[in-house]
């Protein structure tokens, strides 16, 4: 296992692991250096996105929930409509035990239960 896959893998064990995936329905679960990306299902705070970031200095965590729509072109008009990216929370400082709290009250899906 290399680095990268493992500090992707000890956020979403911190998150409660299979648990977490059960009870929040989030997918796409995707390991980018220090930062594991996922989708989220539909819920309060319309995120579709989460990104989990590990900063090593402080060994505390970013997590940035967004919404993404991806580009489209329509096929009437053959318009392109570009990415759109909206910025839903960010929080900085973060410590592993406070993960799972942070994405209830910003989702409203419970970790556990």
């Amino acid at each position: 296992m290399t680095e990268t896959m493992s500090v992707a893998n000890t956020i979403l064990e911190q998150l409660g692991g299979n648990k977490f995936i059960v009870m929040t329905g989030a997918s796409h679960f995707v390991s980018d250096g220090n930062t594991l990306r996922m989708t989220l299902p539909k819920n309060v705070s319309k995120a579709n996105r989460l990104y989990i970031t590990l900063d090593e200095v402080t060994d505390s965590y970013t997590m940035r929930f967004f919404r993404y729509t991806a580009p489209r072109m329509n096929t009437k008009t053959f318009t392109f409509t570009s990415e759109k990216v909206q910025e839903i929370h960010e929080v900085s400082g973060v410590y592993f035990d406070q993960l799972q709290p942070i994405f209830t009250s910003v989702t409203g899906f419970d970790t556990h239960l």
